[in-house]
């Protein structure tokens, strides 16, 4: 008796080898993009309150963050009028959210659909079951508790690939919307100073 779980089985371990790929290369990502951001921003009102706003973009462009592009918009919109200034802030928000959330839908995707490939598997284990016992007059044990076995092994696999996936997604989106936090209140204090320089 050979107990492989069947073509679902390697289906199951492709999709769980492509959720580690993408876990570490976001895990990373987002930790390259994760910086001291009151220090940052200070460091940059400091700069902008000595009238050197090529330092400051200067700085922004060799931090390279999603909290730093930010800042560098708001300066390159420093002369717009406080609406333009949020709106350009505001988009250039939402674009690096976009760039972090990129590929979180695929662990979401896999978690969500690996119990359900698992089940498809055991389903289809039933089916060679059946076909098995009205194709022949005897069926040996062996041939029957392989099936079986390929059966549990796919919804087993199912429920193994879709818990670790699942965590790998929270913790990514838990840094993910961290991150986003962190980008509002720094577009907060970067307007928020030029919005007081303007009324001045």
């Amino acid at each position: 008796m050979t107990i492989s779980g069947g073509p679902v089985f390697w289906i199951l371990m492709i999709m769980a080898l492509a959720a580690l790929i993408v876990f570490f290369e976001r895990f990373f990502e987002l930790r390259r993009a994760q910086i001291d951001y009151q220090d940052f921003v200070e460091g940059i009102i400091n700069i902008l309150s000595r009238g050197n706003e090529d330092e400051a973009l200067a700085m922004c462009e060799d931090t390279a963050v999603p909290v730093s592009r930010v800042v560098a918009t708001a300066i390159r919109h420093r002369n717009g009028s406080p609406r333009a200034l949020r709106e350009a802030v505001d988009a250039q928000g939402r674009a690096e959210a976009s760039y972090l959330n990129r590929r979180l839908a695929t662990l979401a995707i896999i978690g969500n659909i690996s119990p359900l490939i698992g089940l498809f598997g055991t389903i289809i284990g039933f089916i060679r079951t059946i076909l098995m016992v009205n194709a022949e007059q005897v069926v040996s044990r062996a041939d029957l508790l392989g099936v079986a076995m390929d059966s549990a092994i796919s919804a087993a696999m199912g429920l193994a690939v879709a818990i670790p996936v699942s965590v790998m997604f929270a913790m990514l989106r838990l840094r993910m919307e961290r991150l986003v936090v962190e980008m509002e209140a720094t577009a907060s204090q970067i307007v928020g100073h030029f919005t007081e320089k303007g009324l001045e």
